[in-house]
């Protein structure tokens, strides 16, 4: 992706939302394309083929859950990631975005333009490195603890290890955006 513009739909009923994130994205070098709500999301994303879709979850006629649902089950629009956008952060919905597969759950507020850029870009950074993390080794089982999963770090889909994958977000400063991901369903945790 590195000389190809990426190419993002926002999914968002809010103007003035989807016209801020639609501004930040384009002077980001990104493609952007802008739907209104989760129904115009489906057309565009069958018609448009974008390479990452940015939607917001309350929404008139589809929300984005519907949305995430819909393409998935075409083949066309399947594979696409998805990254959810919220104004809540409730936790049942940041369960219901990861149980559908959503790459990302940001919440709207708590993190700045140029991070949710780098979050997006992450998506497509080359390289990504997995590493073995020990629960019983240093903190690891106290930042498991702490961030949500098992001290044990074993998978909450199927009881397989854990592991840590990281994507470099800026290689020059030696700054790195992490993930535990399971090691036989490779579902992330």
């Amino acid at each position: 992706m590195e000389n190809k513009k990426i190419k993002i739909l926002i999914v968002e009923d809010d103007e003035n939302i989807r016209e801020m994130y639609a501004e930040v994205f384009r002077g980001a070098g990104f493609e952007v394309a802008e739907a209104i709500d989760g129904l115009d999301g489906l057309d565009k994303a069958i018609k448009d083929l974008p390479d990452v879709v940015f939607s917001g979850i309350i929404m008139p006629r589809m929300d984005g859950f519907s949305l995430m649902e819909a393409l998935k089950k075409n083949v066309v629009t399947g594979s696409i990631p998805v990254i959810i956008s919220s104004h809540m952060g409730r936790e049942e919905d940041q369960k219901k975005a990861q149980e559908l597969g959503a790459k990302d759950f940001i919440i709207t507020g708590y993190y700045t333009p140029r991070e949710i850029v780098n979050r997006v870009k992450d998506l497509f950074a080359e390289n990504e490195y997995k590493l073995r993390v020990y629960a019983d080794v240093l903190d690891a089982a106290k930042m498991a603890t702490e961030i949500g999963i098992k001290a044990e770090l074993k998978c909450k889909y199927c009881g397989g290890d854990l592991i840590m994958a990281i994507k470099p977000s800026d290689m020059k400063n030696h700054v790195f955006s992490a993930k535990f991901i399971c090691s036989q369903c490779k579902k992330q945790n």
